[in-house]
């Protein structure tokens, strides 16, 4: 409502006029939330979209970890059986070389002892009527590794003692590839160490006195 400078104010056209303001305001604020309303609908509906595809990339980045861990478990399985195959013919040679003397040599010998809950599995047993080393076999060896194994080793005199075998038995690791830490590391707890060396392999015998079981 516009006046001209001649016209006076009256509380009626003053009114008016705060009534026409308050209506474009009102106007205004609508039209604003409605932008709002809509913006935040469409953010909304981006987000969704958005974290939906992500969510799906993530399955499909986990399913192929998945995999690529299954087939690499695989491989690593395969290839540790090719290394216990390369090894087993010439390991009772050398170990008569430092002077141990064992009659027979068995791959994968599995111990299962239901009544008493002992389980565990022999890559490479080398035993006689007096002695026998249980070689543990890795492509890679670890600390780890090396702990297992004589957590086997102290299983297998368990199961020996249950079952009236008075034997010796003695711990042997196994890896194509290994850190001198580590090496180091089962010399120090009584193993020997195995090392594939070309067509053969070599044996170190563990520091002093080889840790008997």
């Amino acid at each position: 409502m516009a006046m001209t400078s001649t016209e006076s104010l009256t509380f009626e056209k003053v009114w008016a006029m705060f009534q026409e303001s308050d209506k474009k305001f009102k106007e205004s604020r609508e039209e604003f939330n409605r932008q709002m309303k809509e913006s935040d609908k469409k953010f909304q509906e981006s987000f969704q979209k958005s974290r939906e595809e992500f969510d799906r990339r993530m399955e499909e980045t986990d399913r192929q970890i998945k995999e690529y861990n299954r087939r690499f478990g695989e491989f690593t399985n395969r290839f540790g059986e090719v290394v216990e195959y390369m090894l087993a013919p010439n390991m009772r040679e050398k170990f008569m070389e430092l002077g141990y003397d064992f009659s027979k040599s068995n791959s994968g010998t599995r111990v299962e002892d239901h009544q008493n809950n002992i389980y565990f599995e022999i890559d490479i047993l080398l035993e006689n009527y007096r002695k026998a080393v249980l070689v543990e076999v890795k492509t890679k060896l670890t600390t780890e590794y090396v702990k297992e194994h004589i957590k086997r080793l102290e299983k297998m005199r368990k199961y020996a003692d249950l079952h009236d075998d008075k034997r010796t038995f003695l711990g042997a690791v196994a890896g194509v590839v290994m850190t001198a830490n580590v090496k180091k590391y089962a010399l120090e707890q009584g193993l020997f160490v195995i090392e594939p060396t070309g067509e053969t392999l070599y044996i170190t015998p563990p520091n002093g006195k080889p840790k008997e079981w």
